[in-house]
């Protein structure tokens, strides 16, 4: 069996770290990028070859792939992991703002994937995995430049999964719940700075709370939960189109399917009390 070659963004913690050391433990040849490379020690002291790439820098995206085509004759998994939540309200975030939001989540992601497509394409083999989140299916206040990204990557997501068909390359969901990582720590202060005080104060504070509570360490479901799925989906010979996990993810996921508008609504009000 020739050895794949898996490349995975966002890698120096969470989900992306983990699910590193599993397939490391697998025996796949594991690439990981991200901006804070001295975080990526632990990693490579295990077997995997760290780079440095911000996402939303197209020389170093070129790099990285480039790399991995001279070294490894290309990716075989793309794992794009990298992105993050930015929380406000949307009357009190900057479009400025709101852009980069798209750049991490979306933009970077695609610029990664067209490039590691033609490699793929040649072999006719490979596949994308792309981590979304269940806030790419639903939503929540204060939230609204993050689930606008989510919800274009489910879209985008769907339509690369069409046009990658005939060329053998699958395109895989991941939709992660409460997981214990950096994201409430990353969503909380930044978006209390920017609506704790204005009109929509009342409704941050108390969402930061929730918030909090959700990602305590004995609450949230451990990065392991998702890096397990992304396993499942890696190594399936016809792997879901989605894959949901992690608390909250579920059951969130389905009163969403089969529920009204106002009444997921109508949950969340009572979720943040």
């Amino acid at each position: 069996m020739i050895q794949k070659t898996v490349l995975i963004t966002g890698a120096s913690s969470g989900i992306g770290k983990a699910t590193a050391k599993v397939l490391i433990e697998c025996g796949y040849t594991v690439y990981t990028a991200a901006r804070r490379v001295k975080r990526m020690n632990d990693l490579q002291d295990l077997g995997c070859i760290p780079l440095k790439m911000d996402i939303t820098n197209d020389e170093q995206i070129v790099a990285v792939v480039n790399q991995i085509e001279t070294t490894h004759e290309g990716v075989d998994i793309l794992i794009n992991n990298a992105g993050f939540g930015m929380y406000g309200a949307m009357e009190d975030t900057t479009i400025e703002d709101a852009r980069y939001q798209f750049e991490v989540n979306l933009f970077g992601l695609a610029r990664l994937t067209q490039l590691v497509l033609p490699k793929m394409r040649e072999k006719k083999s490979g596949k994308i995995i792309n981590i979304s989140s269940i806030g790419g299916k639903v939503y929540t206040p204060l939230g609204s430049w993050y689930h606008a990204t989510k919800h274009a990557l489910e879209g985008w997501s769907d339509c690369l999964r069409l046009e990658l068909k005939a060329f053998n390359i699958d395109v895989v969901i991941i939709e992660p719940g409460a997981i214990k990582t950096e994201f409430g720590d990353v969503m909380t202060e930044p978006m209390l700075k920017r609506s704790g005080n204005t009109a929509y104060g009342e409704l941050a504070k108390k969402l930061a709370d929730v918030t909090r509570a959700s990602y305590e360490v004995d609450d949230a479901s451990e990065p392991e939960v998702i890096a397990d799925l992304i396993l499942k989906a890696v190594q399936a010979k016809k792997p879901k189109t989605r894959y949901a996990g992690g608390k909250f993810a579920k059951p969130l996921l389905f009163i969403r399917k089969w529920g009204s508008d106002r009444f997921f609504d109508s949950v969340i009000g009572k979720m943040i009390g």
